[in-house]
């Protein structure tokens, strides 16, 4: 893998502060590849006086086939590993595991840091990635960290791909796959969070006790979404103390590839939509703890609301503005999760125009699913909904306009095993049909997935009142059941889950809870 110029340019400007030495050695072995990693990592070596790559040749564990290299700092192991070529999104991994061993600070938690710092155990993280993956990064860059912050802690980033036995012997179907100690840890997408509370959770004797500070915020806005960024910032803007408390910055937005329908924004990406908000939060003094979860919210007598963090930290303040979104539901099957961008999607309204022409599935034969096929059917080539059950669900009146839609079809009885894909993204998706068992593949470019939003609100279930679909019901003020806790957003009762939608909805949140605390009596700390 050769870097070009650009590359190149770009990673002297980046490296020019470090300030420790890092050297990239690269273990024993032979493949067919091993040519392509060491030019890679000579390009990479130089770049800057701090870096250098050496041959070690020896074999250890971490061999895998002549594809494994280990970052060392300072004559010091950092228990990073690489086996396989960091390209594609996983790149940005390894630039960033050299930068941060070599002195650059990381931007996780001070809270969780410390609680990193605080394992007392062996652990051994190996990661099978694709690197077409673009979740697997997320994953892999907080393993690295892990390494670098506990030395008690080693991490390997398999290439799934180029060790396709190691991958089959480990019944490896879908990526970001972790396994600690030789044991499954997760699957799928995973945040800082969560990686951090299921360690402490299986190591018990590492769980923090509660902290409680003393600090009394005005208020404390939950999530990282545009509904939370804007309820944030429109409180800030009222000279008011805010923390914001995310457990994944940018939430949905961030995994969205295309963005063509918030007004005066003719097209912009996911991620560089969730990078502006995060500046634009970032130009008022709001207290933005990020990669954490809120586990819980106590009221007490007095109207303080606490907030107990996954980092054992107890928040107070005098309002709360709940934010957490939703998730997608999602298949389960093999295929799906690492080809999310690559023709598997979540949302016609997003990424519907960039399958213009071509053959697309919907999955779901709910009121979403079918909507979702109509407009699809206006600029696709064909639409397949697929339907697990023996009939369509949605209103009849939808049905009736998709089975007179020339370019639509629907498959019932139907469930979805696998999605198929190449290079180029999706070719097919597999289909067991239920009544006799025989799995057919149907030919497609992209497969939208319509099977329903799981709202983020179990946190709050038995604090504030939900509807049948688990969603916190609010007021045209965006007021919850409790007083001085509002919601805004996907996580709410609101129609259309839209991102413009959301940024309104926490514009009136923030102003609910801005008058809400002009006539609220004051509140002490507990």
């Amino acid at each position: 893998m050769k870097l070009d110029e650009n590359i190149i340019k770009s990673l002297k400007e980046y490296t020019k502060d470090l300030s420790r030495e890092v050297e990239l050695c690269l273990y024993a072995g032979t493949h067919d590849k091993r040519g392509e990693l060491i030019t890679m990592l000579e390009q990479v070596a130089s770049v800057s006086d701090k870096i250098s790559y050496r041959d070690v040749n020896v074999k250890e564990v971490a061999v895998r086939e002549g594809l494994s290299f280990k970052i060392v700092a300072e004559g010091e192991d950092t228990g990073i590993n690489f086996s396989g070529i960091p390209g594609g999104h996983e790149f940005s991994s390894f630039v960033l595991a050299v930068l941060q061993a070599g002195g650059t600070p990381m931007k996780l938690d001070e809270g969780l840091q410390q609680q990193i710092k605080a394992i007392n155990d062996d652990l051994v993280f190996e990661s099978f990635i694709s690197l077409d993956c673009h979740v697997c990064p997320d994953v892999v860059q907080t393993l690295n960290q892990l390494c670098l912050l506990n030395p008690r802690i080693s991490h390997e980033m398999i290439d799934g791909a180029l060790h396709q036995g190691l991958a089959d012997e480990r019944k490896v179907q879908g990526v970001p796959t972790v396994f600690l100690n030789k044991e499954p840890f997760s699957s799928g997408q995973i945040s800082p969070a969560q990686i951090i509370e299921k360690i402490t959770e299986r190591f018990s004797g590492n769980a923090s006790a509660l902290v409680e500070d003393d600090k009394v915020y005005d208020s404390i806005v939950i999530g990282g979404g545009p509904a939370a960024a804007t309820a944030s910032i429109y409180l800030a803007r009222k000279g008011l103390e805010v923390a914001t408390v995310a457990e994944t910055f940018g939430g949905q937005v961030k995994e969205t590839v295309g963005i063509e329908n918030v007004t005066s924004i003719r097209a912009i990406t996911g991620s560089t939509l969730t990078e502006n908000i995060r500046q634009h939060l970032g130009d008022y003094p709001i207290a933005l703890r990020d990669d954490i979860r809120v586990k819980e919210i106590q009221v007490t007598d007095s109207g303080l609301k606490k907030f107990v963090l996954s980092t054992g930290e107890v928040l107070q303040a005098r309002t709360g503005v709940i934010a957490t979104g939703a998730q997608w539901r999602k298949l389960g099957v093999p295929g799906e999760q690492e080809n999310v961008g690559r023709g598997v999607a979540y949302c016609p309204h997003c990424d519907g125009p960039y399958f213009k022409g071509k053959d697309v599935a919907v999955i779901g034969g709910g009121n979403s699913g079918v909507e979702a096929a109509l407009d699809l059917a206006a600029i696709c080539k064909s639409v397949t909904v697929v339907e697990f059950l023996d009939s369509l669900k949605a209103d009849q009146v939808l049905i009736d306009k998709l089975h007179a839609t020339e370019n639509a079809e629907v498959i019932l009885s139907a469930a979805v095993k696998e999605v198929k894909a190449d290079d180029a993204g999706v070719t097919a998706i597999a289909v067991e049909m239920r009544d006799s068992g025989e799995l057919v593949d149907v030919a497609v470019a992209g497969v939208f997935v319509q099977i329903g939003l799981a709202p983020n609100s179990n946190f709050v279930s038995d604090l504030v009142d939900l509807n049948e679909r688990n969603e916190i019901t609010v007021t045209s003020k965006c007021e919850t059941s409790v007083e001085g806790i509002f919601a805004c957003g996907d996580v709410t009762d609101t129609p259309y889950k839209q991102i413009i939608i959301s940024m309104g909805e926490g514009a009136k949140a923030g102003i609910a809870a801005f008058e809400y605390l002009l006539t609220a009596e004051p509140i002490e700390a507990s």
